[in-house]
């Protein structure tokens, strides 16, 4: 259950605070030490995720020094069950709130983009500019291509990237997301492009990354190196 799971990392998180005041209290020598810091960072970050801003640090540290020195806890169960359903109630109205405004800012930025000069949108709403242009073969849905790409979010921020990573990739058209299968059969080989995908031909309200949220606007640089030979490419 979710507020299981919840229960769990603030235990984790606490597991460090607990055993220090301070940051020179703290040794980060052995590797259990090491591990039980990353525990702890990971799970804070998590938690911060999660709008859980409001924590007290010593509360979890009595909670944690009372279960491994096996004393009567302070609180009964029933207390905790309530408790753990009132964080994850704000925690889901928050995220709740953050992808209505991450949808409309979505909306906006695409209907201002489709006014700007050279960028075209199709029926599906997928938005293109074309960057450098081609006169190569086209891929089909059942083809493998060779890409190079860059994504971002609508703020620049870069989310994920081959450019980056020097390697570029190798992949099925139909086995992307929907702004990618449609954006890979209007480019030739050769070709560069700017993909604006709206949330629903992308991820839809789900987040599949932290660096990702529900109902974003994905902006894709994309160029087309090739076409793979469908006999290799199913070889390898």
């Amino acid at each position: 259950m979710k507020q299981h799971r919840l229960a769990a990392a603030v235990a984790l998180v606490g597991l460090v605070l607990a055993g220090c005041d301070s940051q020179t209290s703290v040794e980060l020598k052995t590797p259990a030490q090491k591990a039980s810091y990353g525990i702890g960072l990971n799970m804070g970050k998590s938690l911060a995720q999660e709008g859980m801003d409001d924590l007290d640090p010593k509360a979890v540290a009595q909670g944690i020094e009372d279960a491994i020195g096996k004393k009567e806890q302070r609180l009964k169960d029933e207390e905790l069950v309530e408790a753990f359903a009132f964080l994850q109630k704000r925690a889901e109205e928050r995220m709740t709130a953050l992808n209505a405004e991450n949808a409309k800012a979505g909306k906006k930025f695409l209907e201002d983009n489709a006014k700007r000069e050279g960028v075209v949108t199709t029926a599906s709403g997928l938005q293109y500019e074309i960057v450098k242009k081609a006169e190569g073969a086209q891929p089909k849905a059942t083809d493998v291509v060779t890409v190079h790409y860059e994504g971002k979010l609508t703020d620049g921020t870069v989310f994920d990237s081959s450019v980056q990573r020097g390697s570029p990739i190798d992949l099925p058209v139909n086995g992307v997301i929907p702004g990618w299968v449609e954006g890979l059969q209007l480019m030739h080989v050769g070709e560069k492009i700017k993909l604006y995908i709206p949330s629903e031909l992308a991820y839809g309200e789900q987040s599949p990354s932290p660096a990702i949220p529900a109902n974003s606007v994905l902006v894709f640089d994309l160029e087309l190196l090739g076409i793979k030979d469908q006999a290799a490419a199913a070889q390898q």
